[in-house]
């Protein structure tokens, strides 16, 4: 795991300007990559690099690296996990190299060379961003992995292109643009992260999963007025995909699995490959266990594969309510690996917030940020590579939505849209505590009754298809109507067609559109900030290719089964760790923020919430602010998720101000 970072400049500029530049903004990736850095620079164009070393310690690792051809010059983020595959693939095709080293990147850079580029990634299987310039043709080309699990960003600093790992790297350049695009905080107020292709700042994008950025020759052209997309040109930049989710699930569409018994076996065995190329590392390794479905089967899968304990980590409040480490500490036990479990108080919890503008550059709000990045540290202190179960429940059907959405559609899909507005008017006019005593006639088994009707008749006025459904189930604010001077909250990826193969599947639709919006722009980015700001490597052995293609061949009914999901990804489990270690209602990875809010945090938030404050910076309207926070004091709502959205903003607008 590294830091990367770049200029592309215009020829005139001088080499040792450039050299002087890159080398202030890849010293604000040191975190990134704290065991060395490296600048190259010539005509134009100039690569920077932070080294974490985890293959290939030696001097033969360092980057950004040149081809042993001498053609391309490369700087890389990320691991490779069959690059030794690909070495004998080079040398079946007489292509290999004389060998400088064992690294991941020399692998990638002879592939480049002998395959290309777009042939190289399709055949590496691993997590990446990549720089790469070719000397010859002066052709500079960003890459990303599949899914999005390393990040990359790009956009304009003036005359000059400039692209790195985090914004905080960019922002060095003296010419960044510091304003706030106001399309990207409308996304932002709704789905709680800026999802790709845009950044917080205007004319500066993440470049999608899956995607390559080319700029042949010379740049020309000012900056676009709106993201590029696949398939797009503007001037001599183009953009273009090397691998579509689209086109895997249509894939796995057409070669579903006959039986259930292979589908068990396949998922299986491309999880098994995964997790064992994923332990190779030149550090100590190990895993997060949070006692989970997810986490428990990867743990499980590196102890059947160990010829020692594995290392695993976890953490525990001292609220039961939010507590998992009995349930991990219990999987620990079964399986006999090593494990940590570190306790902490809410008071150090809490200690981290200060720290969360600064770790993720720019608006980020989902509040499980805190404990991940609490884990991250513990795992820190003993390891420098962890594997992780993200992914699962996008890949396999695990959250609550996938099983509740489609049950909701089928009850409001014969129903004409005005009947359906009429609906969720009437739910409306009854109080929240009138539906709060109604609730209690369930036996607590429905929390927060009132609210939970309320948010049902907000989504019933606006729903008109599965799709707008799903939508509003992952909404939190109308951005579009709160933001000032917005012209159009603009495109995100969630309006791209769907494949045809999943007109009728409205829990796969569900699941395309996490994968290719809310795993790559929260949980990955959630992970990946909080692991790196330690220095830590995370890996996601799901997100093995593989992995992903037999997931892909799974029909929905292999995922969610009597009203539960990863139902294929249970079976599994099963025959490593009994069913009552794990058997239990899906909790999450949380916190008693609410409370929080109410309590310890309450002068914080008064105080960046307070009218004063919200109508000085100027961006977002501050009635249904201070509406909501007035309704949550009261504790008639929990609008916690609400406001740490514009807490986080408006902590983001402090720090960067």
């Amino acid at each position: 795991m590294c830091g990367l970072t770049g200029i592309l400049a215009p020829r005139e500029r001088a080499t040792d300007s450039l050299h002087g530049r890159v080398q202030k903004m890849t010293t604000a990736l040191v975190h990134r990559g704290p065991d060395a850095d490296g600048i190259w620079a010539e005509d134009g164009i100039a690569l920077g690099h932070r080294r974490l070393s985890i293959l290939d310690l030696s001097p033969a690792g360092a980057q950004p690296m040149r081809s042993v051809c001498g053609r391309f010059v490369m700087a890389f983020n990320g691991e490779i996990y069959n690059h030794l595959d690909l070495r004998r693939d080079l040398a079946a095709a007489g292509a290999a190299p004389d060998w400088r080293g064992h690294s991941d990147t020399e692998t990638l850079l002879a592939g480049i060379a002998h395959w290309g580029l777009d042939d190289t990634l399709r055949r590496s299987a691993g997590m990446f961003a990549i720089a790469l310039w070719e000397r010859r043709d002066r052709r500079l080309s960003l890459a990303r992995d599949r899914i999005g699990e390393k990040p990359l960003y790009w956009g304009w600093a003036g005359r000059d292109l400039v692209f790195g790992s985090e914004l905080k790297a960019l922002r060095q350049h003296p010419d960044f643009p510091h304003d706030v695009c106001r399309q990207a905080l409308a996304q932002y107020l709704r789905f709680a992260y800026v999802p790709a292709p845009r950044s917080i700042h205007p004319g500066v994008y993440k470049l999608e999963p899956g995607c390559i950025l080319t700029v042949d020759g010379a740049l020309r052209a000012a900056a676009p007025n709106a993201p590029l997309r696949p398939g797009e040109s503007h001037g001599s930049l183009s953009i273009r995909r090397y691998w579509s989710l689209n086109e895997m699930i249509e894939s796995g569409a057409r070669t579903r699995f006959a039986t259930e018994a292979e589908a068990l076996a396949t998922v299986d065995e491309a999880l098994r490959r995964a997790v064992s190329c994923q332990m190779i590392a030149d550090v100590p390794l190990g895993a997060f266990l949070s006692g989970g479905i997810d986490s428990s089967l990867i743990v499980a899968l590196m102890q059947a594969q160990s010829p020692r304990p594995v290392r695993t980590f976890t953490i525990g409040f001292e609220n039961p309510a939010f507590n998992e480490a009995p349930f991990a500490a219990a999987v620990a036990r079964h399986l006999g690996t090593d494990h940590t479990e570190l306790t902490v108080t809410e008071t150090e919890a809490r200690q981290v917030i200060p720290l969360l503008p600064e770790m993720y550059d720019e608006p980020f709000a989902d509040s499980s940020q805190i404990p991940t990045h609490l884990v991250c540290k513990a795992a820190r202190s003993n390891v420098t590579v962890a594997l992780s179960g993200d992914a699962g429940d996008e890949l396999f059907g695990g959250y609550n939505r996938y099983f509740w959405g489609p049950r909701i559609w089928r009850r409001l899909d014969w129903m004409p849209h005005p009947l359906r507005q009429g609906l969720g008017r009437a739910i409306a006019t009854v109080p929240v505590a009138a539906w709060d005593s109604i609730g209690t006639l369930t036996g607590g088994r429905v929390t927060r009754p009132g609210d939970k009707a309320h948010r049902l008749a907000a989504r019933l006025r606006d729903v008109r298809t599965v799709d707008d459904l799903y939508r509003s189930l992952v909404s939190e604010w109308p951005g579009e109507r709160m933001v000032s001077g917005l012209r159009g909250a603009g495109h995100t990826l969630l309006d791209d067609p769907l494949p045809a193969s999943m007109a009728d599947d409205a829990a796969g639709r569900m699941m395309s559109q996490d994968m290719r919006s809310y795993l790559p722009d929260d949980i990955l980015c959630k992970v990946d900030r909080a692991a790196m700001a330690v220095s830590l490597e995370t890996r996601v052995p799901f997100l093995d290719p593989d992995v992903l293609a037999a997931s892909a061949r799974l029909p929905s009914q292999m995922k969610i089964r009597d009203g539960q999901g990863k139902w294929a990804l249970r079976q599994i489990l099963y025959r490593h760790v009994p069913r009552d270690l794990i058997e239990r209602p899906k909790t999450g990875f949380g916190i008693p923020l609410g409370d929080w809010l109410r309590g310890p945090l309450r002068g914080w938030t008064e105080d960046l919430l307070s009218e004063e404050n919200l109508r000085r910076d100027g961006l977002i309207d501050p009635a249904p602010v201070r509406q909501t926070w007035a309704e949550h004091l009261s504790g008639r709502r929990d609008w916690s998720h609400r406001l740490w959205i514009v807490l986080m903003l408006m902590a983001w607008r402090a720090h960067v101000a």
